[in-house]
């Protein structure tokens, strides 16, 4: 499955202060619902917040709770996290270069 990625996407985007389960649950929704292959939120949400208390309860894990009930954000003090965040920022700034292509200003001859 490709909630895991997105899950630590979402979290990688979302920064210090993180995001609660329910808001994480809608993005990775938004992220890997298609036409032709629909997955109903429940689903979502129930694989999100199992995913998430798992990885917070984990010593070392990539994810962990912040000071508000509820909301997670990436575990900085990890070294695996921190290099997510640095692959994330080089995805995003990557696809800011593809979308910034330059146009073709050239005289049409008709």
């Amino acid at each position: 499955m490709g909630y895991d990625t997105e899950i630590l996407r979402v979290l990688a985007e979302a920064g210090k202060e993180g995001l609660s389960v329910r808001k994480i649950a809608r993005h990775v929704l938004n992220a890997c619902n298609s036409l032709f292959d629909p997955v109903e939120y429940s689903a979502v949400y129930a694989y999100v917040q199992q995913y998430l208390v798992k990885s917070a309860k984990m010593k070392n894990g990539l994810v962990e709770r912040t000071e508000t009930r509820g909301r997670y954000r990436l575990n900085l003090d990890n070294t695996s996290s921190q290099q997510l965040m640095l692959q994330f920022c080089e995805e995003s700034a990557e696809e800011v270069e593809l979308d910034s292509q330059p146009e073709d200003q050239s005289l049409s001859l008709f």
